[in-house]
């Protein structure tokens, strides 16, 4: 198969050509591994292949929606068995599975033929892609630029056309922010929805989920279908859709009552092609007949939020990084540096603060379902700013070298009365802003590529719904997708 028959497909056209006896596994796992020859080099998306396996399952009897599509893994809780799971770190870079992820073993009942797994931060810690043991992968739509974080990789290749579809998660934005820098469909779950087994029954309290980043609408439909349902080992028993999600795309959403709002307290100048893509998304809901109210503000204090947010992570990545020391050997210089000093100040919280961030999403989700109570949806940008330059969100080296001195002399915790939790709100979440609300509330989300600025780069608008909204963003993102299609955008740089 030519490569430009190859990315014209969405999955679900690729199984279709399958199932007809079209074309073969493959012949598709070949067209794949050509694409990602050609472009990973430049990208850096993929970070581990696993050419043998792949080959030797595409030569199986494949059934389900998606059989004999290529796919690839985020190189972060999506564990296939006998193959490591690095999380982007040192320690567990050759360190093996010792068995598939729930949602592994979904994909792969799924028929899709997994040939790799992608590039991500240390521990998905980042809203960009820069590991230290890998290097930074790249936007295809800028090379120079971030393809975001921490579904990074995933969303390069997807947009640079390796794949039509690749495994994804979301704890602060991960699937969305890299979908809205990379012109993609980026749906993040409500909690429980989507299992986080079989060794965990929910990530970070069930702020974070799996998922996918696609091209089209009813792909990241049909994947939510393969993945939605409990597990005998999980918290909850969810009440997914009576109907499946694919057959939610074409349906007519219905008049929406959708409230607009690109303030926030975190970045109160968001970038102008950022207000310009949430105004023309406006006027073409408008358009589509819906009713369309402009917010001053958020519905939550999204800067109390993001405290809260902060100091969650904190406390979980240091727990990552005990745990990592524990199941294998390593010592804390293994880490990288930004690791090491937001573990040190999650360690340097007390238990109280760590509750009392956890115990006030119910504050939140209290305010978000009295704002649901006049709105069917909630519509922000998903990025307040372009993506960062590659680099631009390093460390710089002085405070490199303060911070190594630090953690040496044990007193790191003491940077959580020096403003430093500020300046990370500013450096790393003042792009993103808007997408942590969805995560703690456990509301699903969904980024959409309906702008691009004039010199042709993507950015993604996010809507956010009530539990078990995924059926109204799936019918709105359909009709959006129908209303201005975005699958033939390709990347001038991947061309």
């Amino acid at each position: 198969m030519r490569i430009d028959e190859f990315r014209s497909h969405d999955a679900l056209g690729l199984a279709e050509l399958v199932h007809g006896k079209d074309v073969t596994p493959s012949e598709l796992l070949d067209a794949a591994m050509r694409r990602a020859d050609e472009v990973n080099p430049t990208l850096n998306a993929i970070v581990r292949r696993m050419d043998g396996i792949a080959r030797s399952r595409a030569g199986e009897e494949l059934t389900g929606p998606f059989a004999g599509v290529p796919f690839l893994l985020k190189d972060l809780g999506q564990d296939f068995r006998g193959v490591p799971t690095s999380h982007g770190s040192r320690p567990w870079a050759q360190v093996p599975a010792t068995e598939h992820s729930t949602v592994v073993e979904r994909w792969l009942a799924a028929g899709l033929v997994v040939f790799g797994k992608t590039n991500t931060p240390e521990f998905g810690a980042k809203g960009i892609t820069e590991p230290e043991l890998f290097g930074p992968a790249r936007n295809p739509w800028d090379t120079s630029r971030s393809p975001g974080g921490s579904s990074g990789g995933s969303a390069a290749a997807v947009a640079a056309g390796i794949v039509p579809v690749a495994g994804a998660s979301d704890g602060g934005g991960s699937i969305r922010i890299p979908a809205g820098s990379c012109g993609l469909v980026g749906l993040k779950p409500g909690r429980g929805v989507v299992p986080t087994g079989p060794r965990r029954g929910e990530a970070m309290h069930g702020a974070a989920t799996n998922g996918v980043v696609s091209r089209s609408v009813r792909d990241s439909a049909a994947m939510l279908d393969v993945l939605a349902g409990a597990e005998a080992g999980g918290p909850y028993l969810p009440a997914t859709a009576t109907e499946s999600y694919a057959s939610q795309v074409g349906r007519d959403p219905g008049r929406l009552r959708i409230g607009v709002c690109t303030s926030s307290s975190i970045n109160p100048s968001p970038h102008p092609q950022v207000i310009a893509s949430a105004e023309a998304a406006a006027r073409q809901l408008e358009h589509l007949g819906h009713h369309v109210e402009v917010l001053d503000s958020q519905p939550v204090d999204d800067l109390a939020l993001a405290r809260d947010f902060l100091t969650s992570w904190f406390g979980y990545l240091a727990w990552q990084v005990s745990d990592t020391m524990r199941s294998t050997g390593c010592r804390d210089r293994d880490f990288e540096i930004d690791t090491r000093i937001v573990a040190a100040l999650g360690r340097a919280q007390s238990s109280v603060d760590y509750l009392d961030a956890v115990m006030r999403r119910d504050e939140y989700v209290h305010q978000l379902t009295a704002f649901f109570g006049d709105h069917d949806l909630l519509m922000t940008p998903t990025l307040a700013d372009l993506p960062p330059r590659i680099g631009a969100l390093d460390t710089p080296p002085v405070a490199r070298r303060a911070a190594a001195a630090l953690l040496a002399t044990g007193t790191a915790g003491v940077l959580r009365h020096s403003g430093f939790v500020e300046s990370i709100i500013d450096a790393n979440l003042s792009w993103v802003p808007y997408t942590q609300l969805a995560n703690l509330t456990g509301r699903p989300a969904i980024s959409l590529p309906l702008h691009w600025t004039a010199d042709g780069f993507p950015l993604g608008l996010q809507f956010v719904a009530p539990l078990g909204g995924e059926t109204v963003l799936l019918r709105l993102a359909a009709q959006l997708e129908a209303a201005d299609p975005w699958a033939g955008r390709v990347a001038s740089c991947m061309a």
